[in-house]
């Protein structure tokens, strides 16, 4: 069962545009080298050595590279940041650069499901050992997330109210999304908005209890003998600005935000309704509110995890909203390159979409060897050179939060 589709009135809104994005994930530290990994065809997995994997099922993942130090940022308030929060700053970085902004007043909305999480076991471990307390009163205080990301924001010279939102693995996009309806609805004139998600021990060991992870480590979403997702980590931020405001200034518009739509599936916490149904709401109210058919949809970035039952609730769902233009739609998931960023997840795919976009390229579905027999649409295997205006993303999460978000590139005038 799916309810309450979350979609703002369409006379309420106002053209909207994405005019900055950053993105870090094992791929690659920025926006080119991120290009260039997914042009190729590369895959980013490596042996864990965060923590100790060894009475784990899987030993691999994507795993970022983190430099020690950032520019214009103080030892000490680097330090003060945990894995996530940093990944979180630089890639929110790169997004104020590319908009051509210094920081300044703007709402800040950030999609997140383990936040501080490495902070929390650091403190637990030290309170098993019996070791000094000295420092766990901080890591008590800095566990909180929206210390973290008051903390990035500061760094960020960025000032204006904070949401955070967590909504397992749907985060980032409703973040992205909710700053869309602000801009859209003239709440605000423009919004930073992005997720992220580190690796921790704690969610290491759940996903691998539960057996969602793959045991040989490689995700091979709609393969029909896939048997699990990766774990990565990284972040993507953008600026969304109302079009009127980005023209007025002169900045680069790397796209338009065409629509957005959430709806929740209760059908199970952690099992998506077997025919997709609260994807398919989601997918029809984004591309109703666009005022697109099915077969003006140049890409999917599908969710894609690389499970069982989410990869074929997701292709029934497809099946359904394209109908008879099913075998048009290309359709691959960047999961099977970098893993699956859980709250970041979404918005590292809407930059993955935006470079799509910029760059005109299919990123790919990697490592499928038979593709499931559910699947009509047209799965992208290896990463193509292709004509791409208009794209879709689909982000759900456990316990059925369900997020679609519509980018459209922007044609000069």
């Amino acid at each position: 069962m799916a309810f309450r589709a979350d979609q703002p009135p369409v006379s309420a809104l106002r053209p909207v545009a994405i005019t900055g994005a950053g993105i870090l994930t094992p791929m690659g530290a920025d926006l080119a080298e991120n290009s260039a990994g997914f042009r190729a065809g590369r895959t980013a997995f490596r042996p864990v050595d965060l923590f100790d994997v060894s009475r784990q099922r899987v030993g691999t993942a994507g795993q970022v590279d983190l430099p020690n130090s950032a520019p214009g940022v103080s030892r000490k308030a680097w330090q003060r940041m945990d894995r996530g929060s940093r990944m979180a700053w630089l890639a929110a970085r790169e997004a104020l650069d590319a908009a051509g902004l210094s920081g300044g007043e703007m709402p800040v909305v950030i999609g997140t499901s383990a936040a501080a999480m490495p902070v929390g076991e650091r403190y637990y471990l030290q309170a098993i050992e019996g070791k000094s307390k000295r420092g766990q009163l901080t890591r008590v205080e800095t566990y909180q997330p929206q210390f973290q990301m008051m903390e990035m924001m500061r760094a960020l010279g960025v000032r204006g109210p904070l949401r955070i939102v967590s909504n397992a693995c749907a985060s980032g996009a409703n973040a992205i999304g909710h700053a869309f309806q602000m801009v859209s609805e003239g709440k605000a004139e423009r919004v930073l908005a992005g997720g992220y998600d580190a690796l921790c021990q704690l969610v290491f060991a759940g996903f691998d209890s539960l057996q969602a992870l793959s045991p040989s480590g490689i995700p091979r979403p709609f393969d029909a003998a896939r048997d699990g997702l990766a774990l990565g980590e990284g972040a993507g931020f953008v600026v969304v600005e109302s079009l009127e405001a980005a023209k007025a200034r002169r900045a680069n518009i790397f796209a338009r935000v065409l629509s957005y739509a959430a709806a929740t599936d209760i059908h199970h916490l952690t099992q998506p309704h077997p025919e997709g149904d609260a994807a398919l709401t989601t997918m029809e109210k984004a591309t109703r509110a666009a005022g697109l058919e099915p077969e003006q949809i140049d890409y999917i970035n599908s969710h894609g995890t690389g499970t069982p039952l989410n990869d074929v609730a997701e292709a029934r769902a497809i099946s359904r909203w394209a109908g008879d233009a099913v075998s048009k739609i290309k359709v691959s998931s960047t999961k099977s390159a970098i893993g699956h960023l859980l709250g970041g997840a979404g918005s590292v795919e809407s930059v993955i979409c935006l470079l799509a976009l910029r760059d005109q390229f299919l990123p790919a579905s990697l490592n499928v060897r038979e593709i499931d027999p559910v699947v009509e649409f047209d799965l992208v295997q290896q990463p193509r050179e292709a004509v791409v205006n208009t794209v879709l993303t689909n982000s759900f999460g456990f316990g059925g939060a369900n997020a679609t978000l519509i980018f459209q590139k922007e044609v000069l005038s």
